[in-house]
């Protein structure tokens, strides 16, 4: 069996996604069902009403003192599936024509874990879309989102599902621990989601969290932190930047060095991107100070 779980917290465009997903799961040939881990408080029981016919709806109790519930959601929609193979995808991503049939395709064969493509809807901001394909031009990643992600029970209980102690940045821990216990993930650059990832704002709080969560994620795993110049050197560079910017009282040409990712980001909106980069750094820093 097949189980498609999404997460949502007072999400109203689970709707659409849970009608794109229902759509898709009848192209299936292997039997399947739809998941719903629901932190609503009920709030959301039209959309439920709606697709009570084809989905299963399991109400999310948010633990005590837990602000962000993220790993703890998918951890009870693992628990609440029936299937072999788990796939994930959040409220809110419309999947394009074949989406799930070519992302479980590698899993009916030999792999494991695979994952997808998401890509900004037609009309939003893009400011991930070029990175998100760069990240899957390899047959074989070492890290990904669960945006748009397969993986078999087996893989999952090896590694013993999501870190809870994480709020955000859970994702990417989990395929580490996949990786390193001997797992690859496949990537599947035609299995496509579109996801609107909101506005100006959004995008740079978003950037400031994942900031935060990439420290949690190096003091955890600190082996990595010995390529992180190669793997992700904008976990150094910004947070060096932003050490810096007291030299711009001897050094007034300083902040020119943004010129360069400017450049580098032209056809990507330069001026997004570095603020983008900049607010990320800033995570980092305040995760390190915290700590």
């Amino acid at each position: 069996m097949i189980s498609i779980v999404v997460i949502s917290k007072d999400e109203v465009s689970l709707d659409d996604t849970l009608s794109d997903v229902i759509c898709q799961a009848t192209d299936l040939s292997e039997p399947s069902e739809i998941v719903v881990v629901d932190a609503s408080g009920g709030r959301l029981d039209y959309v439920r009403q709606r697709h009570k016919a084809a989905v299963v709806w399991a109400q999310f109790e948010q633990p005590a003192g837990v602000r962000v519930s993220i790993p703890h959601q998918r951890n009870a929609g693992v628990r609440a599936a029936r299937g072999e193979i788990i796939v994930f995808t959040d409220a809110g991503c419309r999947p394009e024509p074949g989406w799930l049939v070519r992302l479980i395709a590698p899993l009916l064969q030999d792999e494991h874990i695979a994952v997808g493509l998401a890509l900004a809807t037609p009309g939003s901001t893009g400011l991930y879309d070029r990175g998100a394909r760069q990240a899957l031009e390899s047959p074989y990643i070492t890290e990904c989102s669960t945006i748009n992600l397969a993986f078999r029970r087996t893989a999952f209980d090896a590694v013993g599902g999501f870190d809870e102690g994480f709020a955000y940045g859970s994702d990417v821990d989990f395929a580490w621990r996949l990786t390193e216990a001997g797992y690859r993930i496949r990537s599947v650059p035609d299995a496509v989601v579109r996801h609107d990832w909101g506005g100006w704002r959004r995008q740079l709080r978003r950037s400031y969290v994942y900031g935060k969560a990439r420290a949690r994620l190096y003091r955890k795993h600190p082996k990595r932190l010995r390529h992180v110049l190669r793997e992700n050197p904008m976990v150094v560079v910004y947070p060096a930047f932003l050490l810096g910017l007291p030299l711009t009282f001897v050094l007034p040409f300083y902040p020119a060095l943004l010129l360069i990712p400017a450049w580098r980001n032209r056809s990507d909106g330069p001026v997004q991107v570095v603020v983008d980069h900049l607010s990320y750094g800033a995570g980092i820093l305040a995760e390190l100070i915290a700590r």
